[in-house]
């Protein structure tokens, strides 16, 4: 929900989507939404949506789900004014022990998938003559990593992918960006040794983890008021590991 300057009367709640909102990030933005008032949606394949979030089962790589989804928005909250498409997998491995699985299966949900979601998204929001896209991408995909060809690939392609929508839907006062988090402290990051965990925050000049806290914070302010005039940019949320690109 964005503030309306030297308006006394609180800003209407928004309909936002979070895709992949049960965990790390994506619920971090969904509850970073709902403390600001908006009427939040997520979608998980398996629920555990966080509290105040409708929770809509689906799985991005199946249209008709996503169309089904879109859908159940509408009917409880209104047309969705404000996506964020976050929800993605990895496969990693070395590229020549790479299956074609491994490969077709991020590139479906990562890219496929926000291509699926962002197209049902922009009918809503062309009818409107507003909206926010916020694709969330990766450092790597700047970057680069080995052992995830896969998922560089699928995050570098969400760059072009916003970029081309910013181009085609800004006449009708739609934005599309991008948040690139480098190492984010999840679920995920949990996992690896202090050694390991150590030898990554040397390669950060600000030397530390974000939190899911300070990449929600970059999401909720590109849909802001404050960012209306912001399209087709990349923000990074990587404490500098990626700057120049």
């Amino acid at each position: 929900m964005s503030e309306i300057p030297g308006s006394s009367t609180p800003p209407a709640p928004r309909s936002v989507l979070v895709t992949g909102g049960n965990r790390g990030i994506g619920r971090a933005i969904a509850e970073a939404f709902i403390a600001q008032g908006d009427k939040v949606a997520v979608t998980t394949r398996n629920g555990g949506a966080p509290e105040g979030a409708l929770d809509v089962r689906c799985d991005i790589t199946d249209a008709a789900q996503v169309d089904a989804a879109f859908a159940q928005v509408e009917e409880a909250h209104g047309p969705v004014e404000v996506l964020v498409a976050n929800a993605g997998i990895t496969k990693d491995t070395l590229l020549l022990r790479m299956s074609e699985d491994d490969w077709s299966s991020v590139i479906d949900t990562n890219l496929t998938g926000t291509f699926r979601l962002t197209k049902r998204a922009a009918k809503g929001m062309l009818r409107l003559r507003r909206g926010r896209i916020i694709l969330i991408s990766s450092v790597v995909g700047l970057l680069g990593s080995a052992g995830q060809v896969n998922y560089a690939a699928s995050k570098s392609g969400l760059v072009g992918l916003a970029r081309s929508l910013a181009r085609e839907l800004g006449s009708r006062s739609i934005t599309t960006n991008v948040v690139a988090p480098g190492f984010v402290e999840t679920d995920m990051t949990d996992v690896l040794t202090d050694d390991q965990k150590n030898a990554i925050k040397t390669q950060v000049p600000l030397g530390r983890y974000a939190s899911t806290a300070e990449v929600a914070s970059a999401v909720t302010w590109l849909a802001s008021d404050g960012a209306s005039y912001v399209t087709g940019a990349v923000i990074p949320v990587d404490g500098g590991l990626g700057m120049g690109h």
